[in-house]
């Protein structure tokens, strides 16, 4: 069996896919392409067209919770629980972390004052629920790393960069959010499920949106600039 993972560099349901992957140790080929040029092959292969898509012995399945779910069933080291209930409560946690990202999307994205405060509360108000779901940690489902972790890995990551343009009080004073948090950026997969340019890409791609937030991180860019002239 040959697994060959189609990624876009910002994708965070790809990182599920390379997340997963790298926690079984299994051995996978991995290739980016522009979602702004999209290559015909790809088109051929995303319905959707839409990353992730993996390539099984180049028989294509697309969209990662299929993704992670196929793993699941062919691959070792499990990460879903073993009692039916537990995993039907976990699905359920994927599914809030969809609409997390779901918020960051149009928290980075808002054009104008009044959405994108509604969505960095609206941010908050989940953060504020996840910190009272978390047990003793350090992971969601305690000792064991989960399909969950492997969903937050990547929404944790956006607010290391969002951590760099301001204090948007979205995590503040949430210590089990913030220690989970901690846990999960020092695990090796979720670290190297992007590129070392991570970073830079995501902070220029917020740049060119021209939102609120674009606003704000050329604000803190001019600022630094300042301090050094």
């Amino acid at each position: 069996m040959t697994l060959h993972l189609i990624s876009h560099t910002l994708c965070p349901y790809v990182q599920r896919a390379a997340i997963s992957l790298a926690e079984k140790g299994v051995a996978f080929e991995r290739s980016y392409i522009d979602l702004a040029n999209k290559p015909d092959w790809f088109l051929a292969i995303s319905p959707l067209g839409k990353t992730p898509v993996l390539l099984v012995d180049e028989v294509p399945i697309f969209e990662s919770s299929a993704i992670l779910e196929y793993l699941e069933d062919t691959q070792p080291n499990p990460l879903h629980p073993a009692d039916p209930l537990e995993r039907a409560r976990h699905r359920a946690w994927i599914e809030f972390g969809s609409a997390v990202l779901n918020d960051i999307v149009g928290f980075y994205a808002a054009r104008d004052e009044l959405t994108f405060v509604a969505k960095r509360d609206a941010l908050r108000d989940k953060f504020v629920r996840l910190d009272r779901e978390l047990g003793p940690g350090p992971y969601f489902a305690g000792e064991s790393f989960s399909l969950v972790d492997v969903v937050f890995g990547p929404v944790f990551r956006y607010f290391d960069t969002f951590d760099r343009i301001e204090e948007f009080g979205i995590l503040t004073g949430l210590a089990s959010v913030d220690a989970w948090r901690s846990v999960l950026a020092g695990r090796s997969s979720i670290a190297s499920a992007v590129t070392p340019d991570y970073p830079d890409l995501l902070e220029q791609f917020i740049e060119r949106r021209g939102s609120r937030l674009s606003e704000r991180l050329e604000a803190r860019l001019l600022l630094a600039q300042s301090v050094l002239a």
